[in-house]
């Protein structure tokens, strides 16, 4: 199958042998509610493909009411280089009338459409799509039976999913078994049984649906790492990536997307003889973290953009004892309660400003679920280094979204903590003027028996309250070169597609994999573009403005608002920071990541439409919908 951004190529359904035709990659949505399990299903898809050595990218909406509701999973896996979930849908497998009405704008014309003919009625006549009609809710009754009645009708989907697409049974079998082999024998026994009555469902006309993915092409594509394939979503990479850091301690509040990171550590730190803390509130996790790292022991805290809101006090503490500490913002749409399950990157100019008084600290932002583990490795060494807060502005996209990488060789990541408890000498000073601050902990002696004071009034050297002016200068210029240090010590940031030309598009976060594929789409229709992606935002690299210079428009993609002066938050400061008047922007605030077509048409404004007529919001049709 192919994609909005692969190459289109003949092929798809069966040949006329009646063999499954091969595919590259498919776009499957599934449309029901959240009580129906359909993020299971999308889970155990990718969660297959990364063990069938297959490129995975889910994407999903869930409720933010305790009551459930309408909610989709929609997945995106094949052998070729994924770097987005999709624009629309190849299938759409509907399980309520309001699944079809919804997203039936979603399927791309000549996709299949299969939906439960117990609940819903398609538009008679519409012949845009290939309809495949099957009772899914009497079907799983009536392979399950007894009191389960219809629980059970997602993993009748997956079996048929599984024989369209020609997937590995045995290894979705060991997934099921896996996922619900804790529970009671019948659960696992009535999963099993539903799965083999949606792969063992009567053809009629899902005959010509049968389809395999193709083998991985090595001559055209990456060479193989060799190692085995993991498959996680974003907040759990974030988790094991502070784990593999050196962290062992932290605390934190419950919150919507931010608290299955504050799980997995509540569950995992103890295994290497660490603790996790639930506090009574967002304020008492923060202190409680920053106790954490005065005793020496890197911590970590984390939150959304309301929990942050809460904390911001503290983190000023934080940044006037110039204590080593690392913060997770996993950013939902705002302001206040917001959209506590839809993203949006408008946390930005919180995470950098957001404390009163000039509190100067870092903010680093992975791209994907993959750089969420190796971007936490390295805001703890950052940390450690610069004796500074490190944010990680991560977001719902990356936290709820299933990604299959390589998995990390953690004989040469992991890093062992350890408490400095070496003695210090007659001279030491925590706050040198010309050093960056290295506290000692407590237990560690000091020669001249002067122990220092931690404190968020401004000090001295050795920690001591002043009020003087000038040891106010000396110490603000000490905090904020130390980040200016880190900014000339960061690696130049990615840099793809033409190294000059009519416009280079920036991102940062998860807007990258939808932004290098609008640039992918956009040069082959003669457009000189390049994407620059920035993982660390403050301090920016060095060097920016010499690869700005090289481009008559940059734009910059991210998902918040224009503002009162048109610029999102990220244009905004760069406009600050260059002074130049090409930087525009392009922004959303619909709380779903963007299409790649959306970056397309924002790109269109300034490189002149004719060049992407015929490009722009079009994207090939898909084997599936060539064969039907």
């Amino acid at each position: 199958m192919v994609s909005p951004n692969t190459p289109e190529t003949p092929g798809g359904g069966t040949s006329p042998s009646g063999a499954p035709r091969s595919i590259q990659d498919v776009v499957i949505r599934l449309a029901g509610n959240s009580q129906d399990g359909i993020q299971a299903v999308g889970g155990f898809l990718a969660r297959l493909a990364g063990r069938s050595d297959q490129d995975v990218m889910t994407y999903m909406t869930i409720p933010s009411t305790i009551s459930g509701g309408p909610s989709i999973f929609q997945v995106r896996m094949g052998t070729g280089d994924i770097l987005s979930a999709g624009d629309r849908a190849d299938m759409l497998v509907a399980f309520y009338q309001h699944s079809y009405d919804a997203h039936i704008s979603s399927l791309r014309p000549g996709g299949v459409l299969l939906y439960d003919s117990d609940h819903v009625t398609p538009v008679a006549g519409d012949n845009r799509f290939t309809h495949v009609a099957v009772p899914i809710t009497t079907a799983t009754v009536e392979a399950v039976g007894g009191t389960g009645k219809d629980k059970g009708k997602n993993i009748f989907i997956l079996g048929l999913i599984a024989r369209i697409f020609d997937l590995d049974v045995a290894k979705l079998s060991a997934l099921i078994k896996e996922r619900f082999g804790g529970r009671n024998e019948d659960i696992v026994r009535n999963a099993m049984l539903a799965f083999d009555s949606g792969y063992a469902w009567p053809q009629n006309n899902l005959r010509d649906l049968f389809y395999r993915f193709e083998a991985v092409d090595q001559a055209g594509g990456p060479a193989p790492s060799g190692r085995p394939q993991i498959t996680v979503d974003g907040n759990t990479a974030v988790a094991y990536g502070l784990l593999a850091g050196g962290v062992r301690h932290g605390a934190g509040y419950p919150i919507t997307p931010w608290s299955s990171i504050m799980e997995t550590l509540r569950t995992e730190l103890p295994k290497y003889g660490g603790i996790f803390v639930q506090c009574e509130d967002e304020i008492a996790a923060v202190s409680t973290a920053i106790g954490f790292s005065y005793t020496g022991q890197l911590a970590i805290t984390g939150s959304s953009g309301p929990g942050l809101s809460l904390k911001m006090e503290a983190l000023g503490w934080a940044v006037m004892a110039e204590m080593p500490l690392i913060v997770v913002n996993v950013q939902r749409g705002g302001p206040s309660t917001g959209m506590p399950t839809n993203v949006e990157q408008s946390d930005l100019l919180q995470a950098i400003y957001g404390s009163h008084g000039d509190a100067p600290r870092v903010v680093v932002s992975p791209k994907n679920v993959e750089d969420c583990f190796y971007i936490a490795l390295e805001a703890t060494r950052i940390a450690r280094e610069y004796s500074t807060p490190v944010f990680i502005l991560t977001d719902f996209a990356l936290a709820s979204r299933i990604e299959a990488f390589d998995e990390p060789d953690l004989t040469t990541l992991m890093v062992s903590p350890k408490a400095d408890l070496s003695t210090r000498g007659a001279d030491f000073k925590p706050y040198p003027l010309d050093r960056i601050t290295r506290h000692a902990p407590p237990g560690a002696r000091i020669e001249s028996g002067k122990y220092p004071t931690v404190t968020g009034l401004e000090h001295d050297e050795m920690g001591h309250p002043t009020g003087s002016p000038k040891l106010h200068t000396q110490m603000t210029i000490k905090r904020r070169e130390k980040i200016k240090a880190l900014g000339a010590a960061l690696p130049a940031p990615e840099h793809t597609g033409d190294p000059e030309g009519e416009v280079l598009l920036v991102t940062w976060g998860s807007t990258w994999g939808p932004g290098r594929e609008a640039v992918g789409r956009i040069r082959p229709a003669g457009v000189k573009a390049g994407h620059l992606h920035l993982r660390h935002i403050h301090p920016l690299p060095n060097g920016l403005e010499a690869i700005f210079a090289k481009y008559k428009k940059i734009v910059v993609a991210e998902i918040n608002d224009e503002g009162l002066y048109g610029f999102g938050q990220l244009a905004t400061l760069l406009r600050a920071r260059y002074a130049n008047p090409d930087i525009v922007s392009i922004t959303k605030t619909d709380g779903l990541t963007f299409k790649v077509s959306e970056i397309v048409t924002g790109l269109a404004k300034y490189v002149g439409s004719q060049k992407l007529d015929g490009t722009v919001g079009v994207s090939s049709h898909s084997a599936l919908a060539k064969s039907t």
